[in-house]
C-alpha cells in the first residue's frame, strides 16, 4: 500500500509471479500485461540478453481500478486503485535459486503453460515453490497460436484436462486455466501482431485478487534485486518489502556489507513517496555506495538479521523428490535470500519403546502428523542415519516428525522463523527428476563461529549401541570373567560401574580388566542361578576334554548342544557430547 506524494491516491499492491518452464514465453506475457517497466524488469541482464532467458527477477507493472470486491462491506474503498507487480521468475534450472528467492514475495501465482509442450520438469518445480509459498495460482496456456485454428479448441480442452489432473493433489486443485498467445509468431515477430486474450487474462487476474495480509509493524526486511548509483543523490536499491516498513530519514542496515545508510528519498514506480510499507515494491535511495557490491540481497532495520553459522530446521521432505535424505550429505540450502551448501543431520523424537533405533521400515512414527512438538533443548532426540519416511497405513506427507541440523559452508544472513528449501542443485539439469529435496522453517540459529564448542552440546541428540561378548567363565557364585566385548586397546576404566546383561537373564555390573588381553570382570549382585552354574561348568569340562595334547584332541572336541552365554551391554552416547560420556538409563 502506498500513498503517493502527488495526487494522494492509495494504491493496493498485489505481487504476482510469473512463473514456468524455461521459453514457455513468461517475460512475454509480462510484456504483454505491463505498462510501467520497472528497473529490474525485461531481461536487462547482458547474460540473459544474449540467450533470451530471465536470469534474474524482472519486475513490471500496471494499475486497473479496484474490483469491487476488494472494497469493503459498506462499499467503502480503501484504496482507489490496484496495481499487479508482475514477478518474472527465471525458469533455467540451474536459476532456480533465483526463484525461491522471488517467491517468498508474491500474493499470486500464474504458471506458464507451453501450450504445445505441457508440463514439464521446470513447471512442476515451479508448482512446488508455489505450494510451499503461495496461496492461490492461474495457469495461464501460451503460444496457442501454434496450434492449427481447426484444432485449436479440442488442444486447449485437452491440455485444460490435463493440468488439472496434475493439480488435483496439491493445494491449487481446480484452478482457473485460461489460453493465451502473448507474442504471436513467437519472439522474432514484429511487435504489430496483437497478443490474444490478453485482456481477458486481466480480468481473471482482477478476480483472483484479495487483500493480502500487510503487516507495517516489526522490523524491516526488504529483499533487494537491483541496485545503481544516481550522481549526485547517492545509490538507488529497488526491491520488495518483505516485512516492516520504510520512511525518508530512516536508518538501515545492509548485512553484507556490514554498514548502515540512511533513507534520503523513496520512489514506487517513478512517483515520489513518503514510505512504504510489507508488500511495497519500491525504489530507495540511501547516501552513497558502489552499487557494484549490492546487486542482490536484504536490507533490514539495523541489527535485526542474524548471520549463522549453523541453524535447527524443522523438516519434511517434499514427496516428488526421487533420492534419499541422508545425515553427512551436503544439500543447497535456501534461507532468506541466500543459497548456501550445508552439510544435514536428521533426528526425530525417541521411538516408542525407545531402546532400538527406528528403522525405515517398521518402526512406528512416535507421534501421529500433523506436527505439533515444538523444538526445545530440554528434550532428548534420536540420531537419524536419514530422515524417516511413514510407513504402511499412513497417509502420504506423515511422516513422523523430524528436525535437521544444517551446518553452512559459509555464514548466512537471515531472519528466524523464515522458509528453508533443501535442493539437489547439482543434480542434472536435464534429467526428468525434482531437485527440490525438503523445506521446514529454520527454529534455532547459532551465531557463533565456534558453536560447535558453545552451542551444539545442549543439543541432546543421541545414538544406541549394543555391544556382545561372551562369558568365559565363573570365579565364583558372584564374580564372573567375559571376554570379546572390547579391543585389547579399550580404555576400561570408562566402561567401569555400567549394567550388562546375560543371555541367560542375570544382570551384573561391569567391575574391572581383568589381565591384559580385554578381558574384565563382572560382579552379578544376585548372584548367578543354578541353570547358569550348571551350563558353564558343562561347557567347561567339555573345553577341557582336549586337555594340552596340542591340536588335534581341540579339533575333535564334541558339539556342546548349549550355546556359550552371551554379555550383552547397551548404552546410549549423546552425538555432541565433548567427553563422549555412555549413559544408561
Amino acid at each position: 500500500m502506498s500513498e503517493s506524494a502527488d495526487s494522494r491516491t492509495k494504491t493496493l499492491n498485489f505481487n504476482v509471479g510469473v512463473l514456468g518452464h524455461v521459453d514457455s514465453g513468461k517475460t512475454s506475457l509480462a510484456r504483454s500485461l505491463s505498462s510501467t517497466a520497472s528497473t529490474a524488469a525485461f531481461d536487462k541482464n547482458p547474460q540473459s540478453r544474449e540467450r533470451g532467458i530471465t536470469l534474474d527477477l524482472g519486475f513490471s507493472s500496471f494499475t486497473v481500478e479496484l474490483p469491487d470486491h476488494l472494497r469493503d462491506s459498506e462499499g467503502q474503498k480503501q484504496y482507489d486503485n490496484l496495481q499487479f507487480t508482475l514477478v518474472d521468475c527465471p525458469g533455467h534450472a540451474s536459476l532456480i535459486r533465483t526463484i525461491i528467492g522471488g517467491a517468498q514475495i508474491i500474493d499470486l501465482m500464474m504458471l506458464v503453460v507451453d501450450v504445445v509442450k505441457g508440463v514439464q520438469t521446470q513447471t512442476a518445480e515451479c508448482l512446488l515453490i508455489g505450494e510451499l509459498t503461495c496461496p492461490r495460482m492461474v495457469v495461464v496456456l501460451n503460444k496457442i497460436d501454434l496450434l492449427p485454428p481447426n484444432k485449436r479448441q479440442s488442444a486447449i480442452e485437452k491440455m485444460t484436462k490435463r493440468l488439472h489432473k496434475t493439480l488435483e493433489n496439491t493445494r491449487f486443485k481446480e484452478c482457473p486455466v485460461i489460453a493465451v498467445a502473448a507474442k504471436p509468431g513467437g519472439p522474432e515477430a514484429p511487435d504489430t501482431e496483437e497478443p490474444q486474450a490478453v485482456p481477458e487474462l486481466i480480468e481473471l487476474l482482477k478476480k483472483q485478487t484479495y487483500l493480502p495480509q500487510r503487516d507495517p509493524k516489526g522490523d524491516l526486511l526488504m529483499a533487494v534485486d537491483h541496485c545503481f548509483s544516481i550522481r549526485g543523490q547517492g545509490t538507488v536499491m529497488t526491491g520488495t518489502i518483505l516485512q516492516g516498513s520504510l520512511a525518508i530519514n530512516d536508518t538501515v542496515e545492509i548485512p553484507a556489507l556490514k554498514v548502515t545508510k540512511k533513507i534520503k528519498s523513496v520512489q514506487m514506480f517513478r512517483r515520489p513517496v513518503s514510505g512504504a510499507m510489507q508488500g511495497d515494491r519500491v525504489g530507495v535511495c540511501v547516501t552513497q555506495f558502489d552499487p557494484k557490491l549490492l546487486e542482490r540481497g536484504v536490507v533490514c532495520t539495523p541489527g535485526s538479521l542474524r548471520t549463522l553459522y549453523a541453524a535447527l530446521i524443522s523438516v519434511r521432505k517434499i514427496g516428488y523428490f526421487k533420492g534419499s535424505l541422508s545425515t553427512r550429505a551436503k544439500f543447497h540450502i535456501t534461507v532468506g535470500h541466500e543459497t548456501v551448501m550445508a552439510r544435514v543431520t536428521f533426528f526425530g523424537l525417541p521411538p516408542l519403546g525407545a531402546s532400538e533405533p527406528p528403522s525405515v521400515t517398521n518402526q512406528p512414527p512416535s507421534k501421529p502428523c500433523p506436527l505439533d512438538t515444538p523444538f526445545t533443548f530440554e528434550r532428548e532426540y534420536f540420531h537419524q542415519d536419514e530422515y524417516v519416511i511413514a510407513q504402511g497405513e499412513a497417509s502420504p506427507g506423515c511422516d513422523p516428525e523430524q528436525w535437521a541440523l544444517l551446518e553452512f559452508e559459509r555464514p548466512v544472513t537471515c531472519p528466524l522463523l523464515c522458509l528453508v528449501i533443501g535442493s539437489k542443485l547439482d543434480t542434472d539439469i536435464h534429467a526428468n527428476a525434482c531437485r527440490l529435496a525438503f523445506q521446514g522453517r529454520l527454529l534455532q540459529g547459532f551465531e557463533d563461529k565456534g558453536y560447535a564448542e558453545s552451542a551444539l552440546p545442549r543439543l541432546r541428540i543421541y545414538k544406541t549401541k549394543h555391544k556382545e561378548g561372551q562369558l568365559e567363565r565363573v570365579t565364583d557364585d558372584y564374580t564372573v570373567i567375559g571376554r570379546n566385548l572390547f579391543k585389547k586397546e579399550t580404555n576400561l576404566q570408562l566402561f567401569i560401574g555400567l549394567k550388562v546383561t546375560l543371555s541367560t537373564g542375570e544382570t551384573g555390573v561391569i567391575e574391572g580388566g581383568f589381565g591384559q588381553s580385554g578381558k574384565f570382570k563382572i560382579r552379578v549382585q544376585e548372584g548367578l542361578c543354578p541353570e547358569t552354574k550348571q551350563l558353564l561348568s558343562s561347557t567347561s569340562k567339555k573345553k577341557g576334554k582336549g586337555g594340552s595334547k596340542g591340536g588335534a584332541a581341540n579339533e575333535e572336541e564334541p558339539k556342546t548342544d548349549s550355546q556359550p552365554v552371551s554379555i550383552h551391554l547397551h548404552f546410549k552416547r549423546y552425538v555432541f557430547d565433548p567427553h563422549k560420556k555412555m549413559v544408561q538409563s
